[in-house]
């Protein structure tokens, strides 16, 4: 706004610029992402006060990324987003965001297929294959969620219910494609019913889970891809849950919105 200092917006975002009123019909207004920068300067070079109605529509989400990825600085700390678009092409995707686009505030990592993504919001095992060669296609790490429900691990199915979707959500990648790939496996049946899923069980799963990936990429690329257990992970049994042979880590879910008990579950040892 007028006499407001101008901050420069990082490249990419969303930019609207609506000119001064005019009669209905002739309102000019300029919305892009890519190359969003160069509209934002050419608004810039004239006066703001023939500018009142300046604003910036960034996307929240790579925005909120984009902070998190410069406080990070040289950490060894990484950033992953919780889900992305199935699309890297410019076009009419209005509010998806593009794996491409979180590559730009500093990803390296992107959850898909998440349980809850599932669940919610209408995720398939056919779109996690799409947004996993989006990924992959950009640079990204794609963290491939898989999980049973309670129905469906009392009725027995829980290993055809993951095989199903470790093939689907991986159809049509490359041993080497596999080196950007992590896989997460969420016991749906777990996370928040008051049923717990012991160490043993975890186990029992990642290594069914390692015998499918040797199956469809080979031994070695079974071997080297890791496999996160995710299903309420907490300080007090992360110890036990390490120690299985094939958990390579932990997607932690609600015990990390908690600073202290995350710095327990990181620093187990």
């Amino acid at each position: 706004m007028a006499g407001e200092d101008v901050v420069e917006p990082p490249a990419d975002i969303a930019l609207l610029h609506i000119a001064p009123r005019r009669p209905p019909g002739e309102e000019r207004i300029v919305a892009r992402f890519e190359g969003a920068l160069r509209v934002h300067q050419t608004v810039a070079d004239d006066p703001l006060e023939e500018r009142p109605f300046l604003r910036e529509l960034p996307d929240r989400a790579r925005l909120a990324l984009l902070r998190v990825d410069v406080d990070l600085g040289a950490r060894d700390v990484e950033v992953a987003a919780q889900d992305c678009a199935a699309q890297n092409d410019f076009g009419a995707h209005t509010g998806e965001v593009a794996p491409v686009m979180l590559k730009d505030v500093g990803c390296s990592h992107v959850i898909i297929g998440h349980s809850e993504r599932r669940q919610f919001y209408g995720e398939t095992d056919s779109s996690v294959n799409r947004k996993a060669k989006a990924a992959i296609a950009t640079g990204l790490v794609a963290i491939v969620c898989v999980g049973e429900s309670l129905e469906e691990r009392e009725a027995g199915n829980a290993e055809n219910i993951v095989k199903r979707q470790l093939l689907a959500g991986l159809e049509g990648l490359t041993v080497a494609d596999t080196e950007r790939i992590i896989i997460a496996y969420e016991p749906v049946w777990a996370i928040g019913t008051g049923k717990t899923a012991t160490p043993e069980q975890a186990q029992e799963m990642h290594r069914f889970i390692r015998s499918v990936l040797s199956e469809t990429q080979g031994a070695d690329a079974a071997t080297s891809i890791r496999i996160l257990y995710g299903g309420s992970v907490k300080p007090d049994n992360i110890g036990q849950l390490m120690a299985q042979e094939d958990v390579d880590g932990a997607l932690v879910g609600g015990a990390s919105l908690e600073a202290e008990t995350f710095a327990e579950i990181v620093n187990y040892k």
